[in-house]
């Protein structure tokens, strides 16, 4: 989704809490990844894997100049053979070893299962952060530190939702002295592009 069509659904949402409690979802992700790279963990469920996640963040990564908001993408099966890339090719295993000053992202539409909640348990006894971004199932919420669930009524579904954290998580960060941001940029952009055409006297 590019930041013309965000802008457009903020504006549709507006008065609503989602864009609040997008923010707010955002600033806790953007809180705990700490300023190093590598230390933010991705995961899906095992029907799911949430590649766009990964990608949008990858890009706020880049467009905010922080590098710690590109994730590590954890997959529960990886492909045999040499020509899996290293990026895509981190196992269940890694859950194991997080620890404190990692944060482990967990996006599951449904039931996430019980191999994936046992790591997530282990990961957070180990000193990660845990957030989710759910169905709403109270077993991981039980597990996360921070959790932002769609709605039952279907006004929102999860991959609206993963569109709005990740764009806000690259816009609670502080512009640069002397440097516009490209995300900066870009909602302005978003913004002309949206706004009505000015009145001709």
């Amino acid at each position: 989704m590019d930041a013309v069509r965000v802008t457009l659904l903020r504006e549709v949402l507006a008065g609503t809490e989602w864009l609040q409690a997008t923010r707010r979802f955002a600033g806790s992700l953007r809180a705990s990844v700490g300023p190093r790279a590598g230390g933010l963990l991705l995961v899906g469920s095992e029907a799911y894997e949430p590649w766009h996640l990964a990608a949008h963040l990858d890009d706020e990564a880049a467009w905010s100049g922080l590098p710690e908001l590109s994730p590590t993408l954890v997959r529960h099966r990886v492909p045999e053979g040499t020509a899996v890339p290293a990026h895509l090719a981190v196992g269940l295993g890694r859950l194991e070893r997080a620890g404190r000053g990692e944060t482990l992202l967990v996006v599951a539409p449904g039931d996430p299962g019980t191999g994936l909640l046992e790591r997530v348990n282990d990961a957070r006894r180990g000193g990660a952060t845990v957030l989710a971004l759910d169905g709403g199932d109270t077993d991981l919420h039980a597990l996360a530190h921070d959790a932002l669930s769609a709605p039952e009524s279907g006004e929102l579904d999860l991959d609206t939702l993963q569109h709005l954290v990740s764009a806000a998580a690259g816009e609670n960060s502080l512009p640069r002295p002397g440097r516009r941001r490209f995300q900066d940029r870009l909602a302005r952009l978003a913004d002309r592009l949206t706004a009505p055409p000015p009145a001709h006297w």
